[in-house]
């Protein structure tokens, strides 16, 4: 089994709820709750959790980029955005560190929104734990130095105590990490992005963020497909609509609900996981995406049955047989 767990889904920049979208939040919940003789603590616990719409009993999150792996050999983590920070702090908390301390950090690009938990990650400040990062850019080191430089950080890189090691990977090999046979993948992104395929016995996972797919992703050589072939989960970059990813953000590097929906059908996929949400997006908006999303795989091919959900911060998946 492999167990991947999400501790960021923001793209772009990390966001908080407002005040007024929380009590728009409340006031939905209290209108549909007078329906209903809530006259106990677990009535109430069961009206939310059964009643209500995620939108309403919950939230999409507001963490930068950060996905967690298990079910290899030691830590596997894709992206160190601001989701870096709560992983960090929760496996203190939960005794993991001691059992594993060793850190395999996979990079998509260095642009901000992807590194900045990085100088958060506690971990990193302690003796004895190891963190190798991956990435497919040469220079990736300077960015995780540079922005713990002054004027932007107090506490510079080399403050760090844990031994922490880069390590460039190259698209087209296959390679041996912490129990995986990982491969990347250039992507389509201002300043380049890179996809990574983990496969562990039978199960596959892909994270593929921060890439664009444009009219070129209709040939049956497009290289994604075989890329994504029959992932057990895909975890890919739909930031934008249909609309504004071929119109109003064409080449800002990000793809739509649509496009993942295409190529994970015509990959044979199990389950597209919707990753790296707009910041002006809210709860609602992001509901009403992937309800959309799934009435377009019905659209698109109905004989596939292809799981569809929205990531959000928290929600684990397992890869099972």
């Amino acid at each position: 089994m492999i167990k991947t767990v999400f501790w960021g889904t923001r793209g772009s920049l990390p966001v908080s709820p407002s005040v007024p979208s929380l009590r728009a939040k409340l006031c939905q919940a209290i209108k549909a709750a007078s329906e209903h003789n809530l006259t106990t603590d677990a009535s109430i616990a069961n009206f939310v959790a059964g009643q209500l719409p995620f939108s309403v009993n919950g939230t999409y999150g507001g963490n930068t980029a950060c996905v967690e792996l298990r079910g290899g050999d030691s830590q596997v983590i894709c992206d160190a955005g601001t989701g870096l920070r709560e992983f960090g702090n929760r496996l203190i908390a939960e005794g993991r560190l001691a059992r594993q301390n060793r850190f395999h950090l996979f990079l998509s690009h260095p642009h901000w929104d992807h590194i900045q938990g990085f100088p958060f990650f506690t971990p990193a400040y302690i003796p004895g734990v190891q963190i190798d990062i991956y990435a497919g850019h040469a220079k990736v080191e300077d960015a995780f130095r540079k922005q713990q430089e002054p004027p932007f950080f107090p506490v510079p890189f080399q403050a760090m105590a844990a031994d922490i090691r880069f390590h460039i990977l190259t698209p087209g090999e296959t390679y041996d990490i912490a129990g995986f046979q990982v491969n990347t993948i250039a992507q389509n992104h201002p300043g380049g992005s890179f996809g990574y395929s983990f496969r562990r016995q039978n199960k596959k996972v892909v994270y593929s963020t921060d890439a664009e797919h444009q009219a070129d992703m209709d040939a049956d050589d497009y290289p994604f497909l075989k890329f994504f072939e029959r992932a057990d989960l895909l975890i890919m970059d739909a930031q934008y609509t249909l609309a504004e990813a071929s119109h109003t953000k064409e080449n800002w590097g990000h793809g739509s609900n649509i496009a993942g929906v295409e190529l994970a059908i015509r990959s044979r996929v199990r389950h597209l996981c919707l990753f790296h949400h707009e910041p002006a997006y809210d709860d609602a908006t992001l509901e009403v995406t992937v309800s959309n999303t799934r009435k377009y795989v019905q659209i698109f091919d109905p004989s596939h049955a292809l799981s569809v959900s929205m990531a959000y911060d928290g929600l684990e998946i397992e890869v099972t047989d």
